[in-house]
This record gives C-alpha cells, structure tokens and sequence, in this order.
C-alpha cells in the first residue's frame, strides 16, 4: 500500500458521516466522467466498470437514506432516476445520458457541500441586550 493509499484510508476512517457522503458524491461524479472518457476511446470494460461503480454508489445512497425527513421520498425518487438512466447509458454507452445524469450529480453534490458549510457556520446571537 503507497503512502497515498493509506491516507485515503485514513481519511475514510476518521471521517464524519456528512463528510462520507460527500466523498461519495465525489466518486459518483468520478466514475461518471470516468465511464465518459471510456467511452470516448471505446473502451467498453472500463465503460461499464465505471458505470457499476457509479450505479453502487447511487444503490448506497438509496439504501442508506433516512426517511423521517420529508425530503428523503423526493430524494429516492431522484436516485432511482438516476440509477435507472445509468443502467440505459450502460447497455447503450451513451454519453448523453451519462452527461445528464453527471449533472444531476454536481448539483446534489454542490448541495451537499454547502449543507454542510452552513451546518458548521457558527450562528450569532440576535438577542438584544438589555
């Protein structure tokens, strides 16, 4: 294992939750691009390789999502979407359709990053001194 290996290890092991998600987010857009490029040298295994990946993380997602919150139906509905186009542009090795589903995955990752950096934004108290 390189130095680099173990650090990216470490990184997912100390990790918290919302920073796993994000990681997550990150390989899906990843593998997006990656199965892309595939495809554009017709390299069919690595294509559908970098789809699987893609389609895990999207499965992870669904499986793990906490539906006590109301957005969570809206959310699976989207990520059975996804899931669901990622399989279509596999068996056609279609760019556009990875291109639409890429797209999807920046904005849900974008989303995600500034979630968490109001999250941690630390609120000021608007209470009047008196």
């Amino acid at each position: 294992m390189t130095g680099y290996d173990q650090y990216k290890e470490n990184s997912v092991y100390t990790a918290q939750p919302e920073e796993l998600t994000l990681m997550l987010y990150n390989g899906l857009v990843k593998f997006i691009m990656k199965a892309q490029y595939a495809i554009s040298k017709k390299d069919i295994p690595k294509t559908h390789e970098n789809i699987i990946k893609a389609q895990n993380i999207i499965l992870e997602f669904m499986s793990t999502l906490d539906r006590k919150y109301d957005i969570s139906e809206s959310l699976l509905l989207l990520y059975d979407y996804m899931h669901r186009r990622l399989i279509e542009a596999n068996l056609h090795k279609d760019t556009d359709i990875l291109s639409e589903v890429l797209s999807l995955s920046k904005q849900l990752r974008d989303t995600w990053e500034q979630a968490i950096k109001i999250a941690r934004t630390p609120r000021k108290n608007n209470v009047a001194a008196g």
